[in-house]
């Protein structure tokens, strides 16, 4: 059955929508994958502020090219489901491959991170990328270790006159007794 012409421009719309809001495109082939493993693997992404949709590839090069972005037509060939990346695209990408692990099933063909298309490796290694938490942990520890270390500095030389008198209490102690 065709798709009429204001139901193309339906998806395209909203294809051009979920783009805009996400960070990074992932491309998978979901042949093989069932109606209910595909609702069950949109929840585990829901949960981290992905969503995965199965396109329309012309429709999709489509919403591509109107939004400027690398349109790589290798990756609209065949069966594709896209998975639109919010702001932490390791936790986003870290879920969809370890739902591909335990599912043994569906593959990772490619995707677009900014203007920059990437292969089926680079797509995968996005997962290597640390979580949101994790960067502000690092930006947090980063910050606070100068203060630290001027604490450590201010309280040295408190801390020496407290082992020097120790140690002086120590040794008249042993003399007394």
């Amino acid at each position: 059955m065709a798709i009429t012409r204001a139901k193309k421009e339906e998806l395209l719309e909203q294809y051009k929508e979920q783009i805009e809001d996400a960070t990074a495109l992932v491309f998978t082939d979901y042949r093989g994958i069932s109606v209910s493993q595909i609702q069950s693997l949109r929840t585990k992404l829901k949960e981290t502020g992905a969503t995965y949709r199965v396109v329309k590839n012309s429709i999709m090069g489509l919403a591509l090219e109107q939004l400027d972005r690398p349109r790589p037509e290798d990756l609209l060939l065949g069966t594709k489901a896209i998975v639109f990346l919010p702001e932490d695209i390791g936790k986003s990408i870290t879920a969809l491959k370890a739902w591909m692990k335990a599912e043994d099933i569906g593959t990772i063909e490619g995707g677009i991170l900014e203007s920059s298309v990437l292969d089926a490796a680079g797509a995968s290694a996005l997962a290597d990328l640390p979580s949101k938490e994790q960067v502000l942990a690092m930006i947090l520890g980063t910050i606070n270790a100068p203060s630290s270390s001027l604490v450590r500095t201010i309280n040295a030389p408190a801390s020496d006159l407290a082992r020097v008198i120790n140690a002086y209490v120590v040794k008249q102690q042993e003399e007394a007794a």
